[in-house]
């Protein structure tokens, strides 16, 4: 499969889609598919986002995507998914990031049980993502195991801020735009919120991949978000059970007082919450912590109906597509009002969706420090200020980040000591939700395993109220052994094979449901649900089969 038409190919112009061998498509979102390329020249792969002009014009969703490709290039973070090029056609706007080859948590979550050991690993390197954005300025709203992506080695990496928001502490932001079923309470009560929503959002998600279920369902959005406002979810009593520090976690997660919850109070209670004090969070953003659950190699993680759908469904792939594009037609004199609007919007994207190059530009300069937002915050399009105090590099060269390792076993004692430990575990922890015991049997409360026993020292600084963003560092990239790109950054950041996007729902969205097989033509593509459980972990992280972890009564 591929885009080429014959003719002689000029890396020397502008990125374009002719500089990409087209392979297989791997995702599909509200208004385009995500496929893996190829650069022609470097033979290096990255997962392709286009997006349909003429969908989102008719959803009057431009300014989201515009608002998408803005912060994607002023992102830069080894948990998040990351821009390598942008571009345009006549058709389709086009994002360009690295490479994710683990597929989705919903992927994996949907089709197996893992440990609390695995979930842990996830939910911190999440935690560090947040604070990242935050940092930022900038609220994702739509935290879903959708948009957690794992490399091939297991890292997780943050990905579709298409309804993401900047903020500004002390104007909070009103919109109830992401996912219903992952919306904080204070979303809904309409009285305004700030990054604390993230946190509930991976509250939501943490107890997903714990129970396989979400914690808040309703069969309307009216009962759904009923439940959600009332906070008080129910804690199923399992087999093997959930161990006293992963019940805690959740319930504090799912705190409905944002000024308490663990997260949004401040970072050190997400650090310091017992589940998560075993781990050494300095040696987890190096990537020194080894990832409990690794995507196999050998099998794809993801659904193989896209693919289908593109070759048997499609009137008209992209590749011919590509080849076919018409200039759109200039606009009448006796035009309708919906018409000069939609003209309106696409001169919108023409003249704000700019190329990008990160080879050229990804880390050459800063923020404009005088630019400002003005308007409503879902409305803006420009950057936020930015002080040179932000600025992450410290002055003593680049350092790399993201140390990779392509085996399974656990990395030796060559590595440089760690920069910090973790304060050591409590005498007593605090009470359990619902009442429940501290005699678990899972065994998830163990020691995350690092290449160096940690010492106590002192916690990581608390989070830190100050948002603005920080100058782009400068960086250095190779071709990684695996034969992806990694780019190395001063002080934060490192990434090879990262971002597959996936669907986003749009602001307001309809209730997200349980996904079921297809009843159509590909249907019998649909994965066969294995045993109610199955006690026989398969591979490292794992549990078992979806179900795995029995319900033995509801715990209401």
């Amino acid at each position: 499969m591929g885009n080429s038409n014959g003719k002689p190919v000029s890396f020397s112009d502008e990125v374009n889609l002719n500089h990409f061998r087209l392979l297989r498509v791997v995702g599909k979102g509200a208004f385009g598919k995500v496929r893996i390329v190829e650069r022609k020249d470097t033979q290096l792969t990255f997962a392709l986002k286009y997006i349909r002009k003429d969908e989102v014009v008719r959803s009057e969703s431009v300014r989201n995507i515009l608002r998408e490709r803005r912060m994607l290039e002023h992102l830069n973070y080894q948990f998040i998914c990351n821009l390598r090029y942008s571009f345009q056609d006549i058709e389709y706007m086009y994002l360009v990031v690295d490479l994710m080859n683990g597929g989705d948590l919903r992927f994996h979550i949907s089709r197996k049980t893992f440990t609390e050991e695995a979930v842990r690993f996830w939910i911190a390197e999440l935690g560090c993502a947040l604070r990242y954005i935050h940092k930022q300025g900038i609220i994702h709203r739509d935290v879903k195991p959708d948009n957690v992506l794992l490399d091939s080695e297991g890292h997780i990496h943050l990905a579709d801020f298409n309804v993401a928001s900047d903020f500004t502490p002390g104007r909070p932001l009103t919109s109830k735009s992401g996912t219903l079923a992952y919306l904080a309470p204070e979303v809904y009560k309409g009285h305004g919120y700030g990054p604390g929503a993230d946190w509930w959002s991976l509250g939501v998600l943490f107890y997903e991949c714990i129970y396989n279920k979400r914690p808040f369902e309703g069969s309307t959005q009216t009962t759904l978000a009923t439940q959600i406002t009332k906070a008080s979810p129910s804690f199923p009593v399992t087999q093997p059970p959930v161990s006293m520090p992963c019940l805690h976690a959740i319930s504090s997660a799912l705190e409905e007082d944002p000024a308490k919850r663990m997260g949004a109070a401040s970072f050190h209670s997400f650090t310091d919450n017992p589940f998560f004090r075993a781990i050494d969070f300095e040696a987890l953003e190096r990537k020194e912590v080894e990832p409990v659950f690794v995507p196999s190699s050998e099998k794809t993680n993801f659904d193989a109906t896209y693919d289908l759908e593109e070759l048997l469904l499609e009137e008209a792939p992209l590749e011919a597509r590509a080849r076919r594009q018409k200039p759109r037609e200039p606009l009448k004199e006796d035009a309708s009002e919906k018409e000069i609007r939609e003209d309106d919007l696409y001169k919108m994207i023409e003249t704000q969706f700019t190329p990008f190059d990160y080879t050229t530009a990804a880390y050459a300069g800063a923020l404009d420090p005088n630019a400002s937002n003005t308007g409503s915050p879902t409305d803006w399009t420009q950057p936020a200020p930015m002080t040179a105090s932000q600025n992450q590099s410290d002055g003593s060269g680049a350092r790399s980040i993201g140390r990779r390792s392509t085996s399974r076993k656990r990395k030796g004692s060559g590595q440089p000591p760690s920069l910090s430990g973790s304060p050591p575990m409590p005498s007593n922890h605090p009470p359990l939700p619902n009442g429940q015991g501290s005699n678990s049997q899972s065994g998830g409360y163990r020691q995350a395993s690092s290449s160096h026993s940690a010492q106590a020292k002192a916690p990581l600084s608390p989070y830190q109220a100050s948002y603005s963003r920080p100058q782009r560092p400068t960086g250095t990239r190779k071709e990684s052994t695996s034969g992806g790109m990694q780019v190395t950054l001063d002080e934060m950041g490192s990434w090879s094979e990262l971002a597959k996007q996936d669907a986003t729902l749009p602001a307001d969205a309809k209730l997200e449901v349980a996904t079921k097989p297809s009843g159509g033509m590909l249907s019998f593509l649909g994965r066969k649900k294995g045993r109610g459980h199955s006690p026989k972990p398969q591979e490292r992280g794992i549990l078992g089969k979806e179900g795995a972890r029995v319900v033995i009564s509801s715990g209401e």
